[in-house]
C-alpha cells in the first residue's frame, strides 16, 4: 500500500459521483482485502433477479433479504463468493468460515448449511467481485474516486441494498452527508 493511504480492508468504498465507470457509478464495496499486490472487494448495493439454484439452493434459507445473488463487480462474474454475518466474533478459521473483520466472515458454500446455521446471522452471495491491481487502488482514492468509510454491521446485509449509498453518505460528518442528495444527473442541479 502506499503511505498514507488509509487501510480499507473491512471498510467500504463509496463511490463519489459522478464515477465515471458505469460498473461502479453509485456503489458501496465491502473491502475483502487489500495488500501491496493489490485489493478486492464485493459491491454489496447490487442485488440482482437471480437466486441460488442447485446444489447451492440449500443455502437460501441464510440468505439476508433480499434473498437473491448480488452483483458482486466485474471480475470473474462466474465465481460466487459468500459473507457470513457471525453471532459471535470468530478470530481463527474454522473449517467453513473464515474470518474478514469483525463478526463478517467469508462462508465456503461446499459446506453443508446445516452446519454453517447455528453459528451466522445471514449469508449474502456475490455473483463476481471487484479488483485491483498494486497501487491502482491507492491512486483510485488519491484522485478523490472513491471515499473509505467505516461499515456499520447492517451495511453489508441491509434490505433495502438499493438506498445504501445515500444511507451511508447521509450518516456521515458535516457537509458530505450532502452529497447524499445529489442528483443522479448532476447537470439537472
Amino acid at each position: 500500500m502506499i503511505p498514507g493511504t488509509p487501510p480499507t480492508k473491512g471498510r467500504l468504498l463509496v463511490a463519489t459521483p459522478p464515477l465515471e465507470d458505469e460498473n461502479f457509478d453509485r456503489t458501496v464495496i465491502f473491502m475483502l482485502e487489500h495488500q501491496d499486490d493489490g485489493a478486492i472487494g464485493v459491491v454489496i448495493n447490487r442485488p440482482s433477479v437471480e437466486s441460488l439454484d442447485e446444489p447451492l439452493d440449500r443455502w437460501i434459507d441464510l440468505q439476508s433479504v433480499p434473498s437473491s445473488v448480488f452483483l458482486g463487480g466485474p471480475v470473474e462474474e462466474d465465481a460466487l463468493i459468500a459473507l457470513a454475518e457471525t453471532k459471535a466474533l470468530l478470530n481463527d478459521p474454522v473449517e467453513y468460515l473464515s474470518p474478514i473483520s469483525g463478526k463478517i466472515a467469508s462462508a465456503d458454500l461446499t459446506a453443508d448449511p446445516a452446519l454453517v446455521a447455528g453459528e451466522v446471522r445471514g449469508v449474502r452471495v456475490f455473483r463476481g467481485y471487484a479488483g485491483w491491481g498494486p497501487g491502482q487502488l491507492e491512486g483510485e482514492i488519491s484522485s478523490g474516486a472513491w471515499l473509505v468509510l467505516d461499515s456499520e454491521t447492517g451495511d453489508l446485509f441491509s434490505n433495502e441494498p438499493d438506498e445504501l449509498w445515500r444511507t451511508v453518505i447521509r450518516r456521515q460528518p458535516g457537509r458530505l452527508a450532502w452529497l447524499a442528495d445529489a442528483p443522479d444527473d448532476l447537470s439537472s442541479n
